[in-house]
């Protein structure tokens, strides 16, 4: 097994010095701390956690609030958790999930018992009831704060009010604009948007919202007519969605669909009406590659960058961990990939 001190002689440091590194208990030179960090690696130095933890008066552990709801695509949110998970590890931390729709009451549980060192919370609504929480660095209202009770956070997702807060996420506004976009300049001039469960747009879940508001903005800036209905997903669902949008607007030629579980439904009912994709009809969706790729017909997509969300968020968290970041907003830009499902609108619609 490595040692502290092989690592401290590979680094060409003392051994105080790979655990102040490890430790953060003192300000270590970048240069310095990336020659130990590096050590580390190539050695495969694992420090013991129980000394670690009493030694740095840190768990080690990252909490990950992730509630997973009946209304959400699971392997989505996993893939983001999974993507945490591992990068956690690559700087030493574990990760503790929390899966229940708990709210507030799990942000005070994990800060008051020093269960975690941080947390990244997912499902973030435009009014989260979890942000005064946060904001206040994690200390419980009417508890009093004391010099480094504050607990970092990193929030996947944006809330409508940013200030005091660290968020990564895909650009969703920008999401929307860009489907009505490559969808408007093939001609098309009635698109409907096939989104997510009501429910999540009833609880102003920020992505659906966020998506929403760029289909509906660049809509009117191209003159395109926009006509956006929920669905639970599923054949049934998808096939009363899909009626009430014809008889609403007979000369709808383009979807976009924010709905994983509402894909495959949608492409085969349009097959059993006789409308070919992308012939007759063009479809967009907003979903990961290998939905994309999977389904019936190739579909023209804008692929949600799960592995790199969650990446971001262990990063920025870390780097509040070790004192060298501050709060803010990365938004990740969307890329949009041409496939089989999109083609010019016919002309007579």
């Amino acid at each position: 097994m490595v040692t502290l001190a092989e690592v401290a002689q590979h680094a060409g440091v003392s051994a105080s010095t790979v655990s102040y590194v490890l430790s953060g208990k003192r300000s270590i030179s970048a240069t310095t701390r990336q020659r130990v960090e590096e050590s580390i690696r190539e050695l495969g130095y694992h420090p013991n956690a129980g000394a670690r933890a009493l030694a740095s008066n840190r768990s080690n552990i990252i909490a990950l609030m992730i509630p997973l709801r009946t209304d959400m695509y699971v392997p989505v949110m996993m893939e983001i958790a999974i993507a945490v998970a591992t990068t956690a590890r690559t700087h030493g931390y574990d990760v503790l999930l929390l899966t229940g729709e708990e709210g507030p009451d799990a942000v005070r549980r994990v800060t008051g018992s020093g269960l975690a060192d941080a947390m990244i919370l997912m499902d973030v609504e435009l009014e989260d009831e979890r942000l005064p929480l946060l904001r206040d660095g994690g200390v419980p209202a009417g508890a009093q704060s004391r010099a480094g009770d504050d607990q970092p956070s990193v929030l996947i997702g944006l809330p409508a009010d940013t200030d005091g807060l660290t968020c990564v996420d895909l650009d969703w506004t920008a999401t929307g604009a860009l489907c009505v976009e490559h969808l408007a300049g093939l001609g098309h001039r009635d698109i409907a948007v096939i989104g997510e469960a009501p429910a999540v747009y009833e609880r102003h879940t920020g992505f659906a919202e966020r998506t929403l508001d760029g289909l509906r903005s660049r809509a009117r800036e191209t003159g395109v007519r926009l006509l956006h209905r929920p669905c639970e997903g599923g054949y049934d669902a998808m096939a009363v969605t899909l009626a009430r949008i014809f008889d609403e607007r007979p000369g709808t030629t383009g979807f976009v669909v924010q709905n994983e579980s509402a894909v495959e439904p949608l492409l085969a009912l349009l097959r059993q009406q006789g409308r070919a994709v992308p012939e007759d009809v063009s479809v967009v969706a907003i979903c990961p590659d290998q939905v994309a790729v999977q389904a019936s017909v190739r579909l023209t997509s804008v692929a949600i960058p799960a592995q790199e969300m969650g990446r971001r968020a262990v990063e920025h968290l870390v780097a509040k961990l070790d004192g060298r970041g501050g709060d803010g907003v990365v938004l990740l830009p969307p890329e949009l990939t041409e496939r089989a499902s999109t083609g010019p609108a016919t002309a007579a619609s």
